[in-house]
């Protein structure tokens, strides 16, 4: 979908979504566009829906209402244009790294020689060269998130879904994560969806952050820290703008938290 105004592409579109749980609201009539090639992050209080909406859009879960479009096509389950980076792995414990990184190409027919090669090459890409025949308990839990992420890029999926992919591991690692996430955004020509809580990883890594408020959730607002994208990722934290964008944010979240 584009948006002729401002000549922006959306690769994916949320139009007046509603999710209940029986009684309960946790999602209402809530609309977000996120442009293609881009990296929304979705953040706000826990509980207010972020996973919810991700699944939504994931074909994971059904609304109860509005619908997602991507690529122009409405969602009405799974799809190959998607892939979903989960929190806690979801690596196949018996399966080495390569296999677990071609698994997704596995069932789709993809010929062994053809997936190992495409395997390789983003094992590569994501820093694990070396460690193709490692399984799942010889890795530490940033490895092992590795390995989701490279299982996620090698499906060639044209969006990327990530929910909370660094939250488990150290703070050193988390930010080495944060860093090659913003490599991998240019290199992929991607559109990334990302969950967080950290106001300080929304603001560094995203084109567009979707700020959410507590159940029944909406949109409260959209910032787009294009300012500090190009200072490079040895400085952006340091970039007064980097701060200002994390203090409003905090400012407009700090009534939420209990």
């Amino acid at each position: 979908m584009r948006d002729d105004e401002h000549d922006v592409e959306y690769a994916v579109s949320v139009r007046d979504v509603s999710k209940n749980y029986g009684d309960v609201e946790a999602l209402k009539d809530l609309s977000l566009d996120f442009p293609r090639g881009q990296l929304t992050s979705i953040l706000g209080p826990s509980g207010c829906g972020k996973t919810t909406l991700l699944k939504i859009i994931a074909g994971l879960l059904s609304p109860t209402s509005g619908e997602v479009e991507v690529n122009g096509k409405t969602v009405t389950g799974p799809g190959p244009d998607r892939a979903f980076v989960f929190q806690d792995f979801a690596l196949l414990p018996w399966a080495s790294v390569i296999r677990n990184v071609a698994f997704g190409l596995e069932l789709r027919g993809v010929a062994k020689s053809e997936r190992e090669s495409i395997a390789q090459k983003y094992i590569k890409n994501v820093g694990l060269s070396g460690f193709e025949n490692s399984f799942p308990h010889e890795l530490s839990g940033g490895m092992r998130q590795r390995v989701g992420l490279a299982r996620a890029l090698s499906v060639d999926a044209q969006v990327l879904l990530m929910d909370e992919p660094f939250s488990a591991v150290d703070e050193q690692t988390r930010r080495k994560f944060q860093e090659d996430l913003l490599s991998l955004v240019q290199q992929e020509s991607k559109t990334f969806i990302f969950v967080t809580h950290s106001i300080e990883e929304a603001v560094f890594v995203s084109d567009q952050i979707a700020i959410l408020l507590p159940r029944p959730s909406r949109v409260s607002e959209i910032i787009k820290p294009t300012g500090i994208r190009n200072k490079g990722t040895d400085n952006i934290r340091r970039d007064p703008e980097y701060l200002d964008i994390v203090d409003r944010i905090w400012a407009s979240l700090r009534s939420y938290v209990e």
